[in-house]
Order: structure tokens, then C-alpha cells, then sequence
């Protein structure tokens, strides 16, 4: 539903295309390494701007509005700079909520870069970043806007080149809790780290994989499903796990075969965030 007056903006969802956690912190975070791919299969964020320097949500959704991302970038970008004017957002919910395609860091990322251009506050795309970092791991990802080499917790970002691909992407009916998967005992928090030029020799790989496959098995499922055809790899901390094709008629054949009971999508890669050309790179 597009509401009037509102003007929308993409939020793109990614995959991680491998996930090695190398170690965890003094403060509880694990350090990581990873690649960011964005897809082309995206949320959308209405925005509409007000006389009253109120900022407020106007789609319903299953998280309440302290939750809420998207909410949380508006009201913290609003404090580094002298708005003139509130800002009313709709976020139309495509991405799967829950299945580690990076919805909510999106949506958060989106709501900084372009209510940073509406709102006249003129951050630059490093300053900008380190907000992110203060809503989520992956949000300054979403900012930086390119395929990406990540390390730290996932804000130290590297630019790096991914081959084109199709991406079927299959969410299981089920929600994988990051935290418990995280603070899990048996999880595996010492691989070694690696080169940028040797992520291509890692890929398909994620330490959080076996981890989330034991405690939910309906993952393990559409991962032994989805190999049948390639290699099939859970995105981030799941529960969604994706298989990478060279050309769109393979992924359209595998998706015709999914089973009902799961819901899919195929989407292409992308390598620059939709919103580049309008905030400038």
C-alpha cells in the first residue's frame, strides 16, 4: 500500500556470502570477518515530512516502535543537526523478518541516508557510518553502500568485487534468535582470520551454521533441500539460507520446486546500494 504524500526509498536485504567469527571481545560482541552482498529484493520506506518536529511511525507492524530501527535512525540523526521539520515514515515489510537478509539494519540505513539529505543535516558518508554503528552491526554496512569485506564487529569495511549471480533465497517458518545463537556454548569462536584475497577459498562458509542447524532444525532442512543444487549457505545468523546461480532461468527452475511450506524468492546480486546515484557516492 502506497500512502499518499509519501515519497519511498529502497532498503535493500544482503546475504553474507561466508561468516567466520575469529574471536569474542571484552565487551561481549564477537569479532568477525564476513562479506556483505547486497539484493535486489528490498523493503520500502515511505517518508513525509511535517510542520512539527515530530517523528513517528504510521505502518503497523509485529515490533513495537522502541524496537523499531528505522525509528531509532530518524530520532538519532535528529540530534546532529537543527531540524526544521518532523518526519512521518512508512516502512512496506518485504525482506522476511528474522532471517538474517539484514530488513532492519536496511531499513535504518536508509532512514539516515536520505532523511540526511532531506533534513539539510549534510553528515558525510563517514559520519554517517559511525551512527550506524550505534543501531547495529550491520547497518553501517547498508551505508557504506558496496559490496563489502567486513571485519570488527562488521563496521570495519573494505570494498571488494563479487562476481554476478542470481540468489534463491528460502526463509524456513521459523524465527532464529541472534542472542542465543551467539551466547550458545558450543559455538565455534576461533577460526582463523584470512586475506581479502582469499575469501573466495571461504565461501559457503559460516561458523554459525552448525550452531543454528542443531537448535533449529527446520533450517538443517532447507539447507539438505537447497544443496540438492549447489551449495547452500544460511545468510548471517539465519534462519534464512540461499543457493547463488549464474543465470536467472536455473534460479527460477529451483524455485518452482520449493516446497510450500517454505517461502522463497530469486533476487540479483548487486554491488552498489539503489540509492548511490541520488545521495551521491
Amino acid at each position: 500500500m502506497i500512502r499518499d504524500g509519501f515519497k519511498y526509498f529502497p532498503a535493500p536485504s544482503k546475504v553474507n556470502l561466508f561468516l567466520r567469527i575469529i574471536g569474542q571481545r571484552q565487551d561481549g560482541y564477537h569479532s568477525l570477518q564476513t562479506v556483505f552482498h547486497m539484493l535486489d529484493f528490498s523493503d520500502s520506506i515511505g517518508f513525509r515530512l511535517t510542520p512539527q518536529k515530530i517523528i513517528r511511525r504510521v505502518s503497523q507492524h509485529q515490533w513495537t516502535e522502541t524496537e523499531d530501527l528505522a525509528l531509532r535512525a530518524a530520532r538519532l540523526l535528529a540530534k546532529h543537526g537543527s531540524i526544521k521539520q518532523g518526519v512521518e515514515l512508512d516502512i512496506v515489510k518485504r525482506i522476511p523478518f528474522g532471517g538474517g537478509l539484514g530488513g532492519g539494519s536496511s531499513d535504518a540505513a536508509t532512514v539516515l541516508l536520505v532523511m540526511n539529505k532531506l533534513w539539510d543535516i549534510n553528515l558525510t558518508k563517514s559520519e554517517l557510518q559511525n551512527l550506524a554503528v550505534l543501531l547495529g552491526a550491520d547497518v553501517p554496512f547498508f551505508v557504506f553502500g558496496r559490496s563489502a569485506f567486513a571485519e570488527g564487529i562488521g563496521e570495519q569495511l573494505s570494498p571488494i568485487e563479487v562476481r554476478a549471480a542470481w540468489y534463491l533465497v528460502i526463509h524456513p517458518d521459523c524465527f532464529v534468535s541472534t542472542q542465543t545463537v551467539f551466547s550458545h556454548p558450543e559455538l565455534t569462536r576461533n577460526s582463523k582470520p584470512i586475506k581479502i584475497a582469499d575469501f573466495s577459498l571461504c565461501e559457503g562458509q559460516n561458523d554459525l551454521q552448525k550452531t543454528v542447524c542443531r537448535l533449529y532444525p527446520e533450517v538443517l532442512s532447507a539447507l539438505e533441500w537447497l544443496g540438492q543444487f549447489g551449495t547452500a549457505t544460511m545468510s548471517g545468523s539465519g534462519s534464512s539460507v540461499f543457493c547463488s546461480f549464474a543465470e536467472l532461468e536455473q534460479a527460477n527452475s529451483v524455485m518452482a520446486q520449493i516446497p510450500p511450506k517454505w517461502l522463497g524468492f530469486v533476487a540479483r546480486g548487486l554491488d552498489r546500494h539503489p540509492l548511490i546515484d541520488w545521495i551521491g557516492d
